[in-house]
């Protein structure tokens, strides 16, 4: 029997479940059990325990959280839980502030990273978007928990944007976030880093008229090398965050002739089968980075 249990939750599509094979058998390697598929939408929390399927989750070493696309309010909320007696992968606290994109922008211009001009305020502030509309001429709206693109408005003048304002006061949203709209070249950067160390940079690429370069929003994946200036960003942004595991979005501000974060990830996908045909071929790297870690937060203190 090995000292140390894992528990773990990762995607399963789009070649995850080799992912989680690979890295089950490196923790084996080192005398690391993993429970797999603790997906916390089925467990129960009972005084002090959180059973799924009869295993008592609070009781393992560590947990691995990695999945994007099944997450449920349930299942955050357990997890939040969970991260009180446990160590994670990423931490709930780290977790919940890339979620959240304004937390996520508020917290980065504080640490000294770029990012797009940003604006929060109460949904009863109408004047005070019509006044940065005038200002900014091009704004994005941006659901603050939204991912894959999804919500995305864009806001070219004052008329789209007393066409959006009903639509929003009927979502019942409490406030809006937006952003300046950045001049840039319709490509980005997609930075992985774990553990403070760099694995890989590709590119995403907007597709045809449309500005998100998401790939669930239509955008594609190419080959693209990151230089110094944009690693040393990417892994400052993630120090700020505070995630062991980070995908950070940056783009060029031609306007302003510089870099900036335009997200980071608590999730950023391994490189899919496809992908990996393409020569994308870093989740190798990003599977030891991510068992080394495991290793390091489960050490039994003597």
């Amino acid at each position: 029997m090995s000292n140390r249990t894992i528990g773990m939750w990762l995607y399963t599509n789009s070649g995850g479940d080799k992912i989680a094979k690979k890295i089950i058998k490196k923790l084996k390697d080192r005398d690391i059990d993993t429970i797999d598929n603790i997906n916390l939408r089925h467990a129960i929390a009972k005084n002090a325990n959180i059973y799924h399927n009869g295993v008592k989750v609070n009781k393992l070493d560590l947990f691995f959280s990695y999945n994007a696309g099944e997450q449920t309010q349930y299942q955050t909320y357990l997890y939040q839980a969970l991260n009180r007696v446990v160590p994670m992968i990423n931490s709930y606290e780290s977790f919940a502030l890339t979620e959240d994109k304004f937390h996520t922008s508020f917290v980065l211009r504080n640490h000294g990273v770029k990012t797009a001009d940003y604006k929060l305020c109460h949904r009863d502030d109408g004047h005070e978007l019509k006044k940065i509309i005038k200002k900014w001429d091009k704004m994005i709206y941006k659901p603050t928990d939204g991912w894959g693109g999804v919500g995305l408005t864009k806001i070219e003048n004052e008329a789209s944007l007393d066409m959006l304002m009903p639509f929003l006061n009927q979502m019942d949203l409490r406030y809006f976030y937006v952003e300046k709209f950045v001049d840039y070249d319709n490509t980005d950067f997609r930075v992985d880093i774990v553990n403070g160390e760099f694995v890989s940079c590709y590119g995403r690429k907007a597709s045809g008229t449309d500005w998100r370069t998401n790939v669930t929003a239509g955008g594609s994946v190419f080959m693209r090398e990151a230089n110094d200036e944009i690693i040393k960003l990417a892994k400052k942004a993630t120090k700020a965050c505070g995630v062991d595991i980070a995908g950070v979005d940056i783009i060029y501000d031609r306007e302003k002739e510089e870099y900036i974060v335009l997200e980071v990830n608590g999730i950023p996908a391994f490189a899919t089968p496809e992908q990996e045909k393409m020569g994308l071929n870093f989740n190798d790297k990003k599977i030891d980075l991510i068992v080394d870690l495991i290793d390091q937060r489960t050490k039994k203190k003597g």
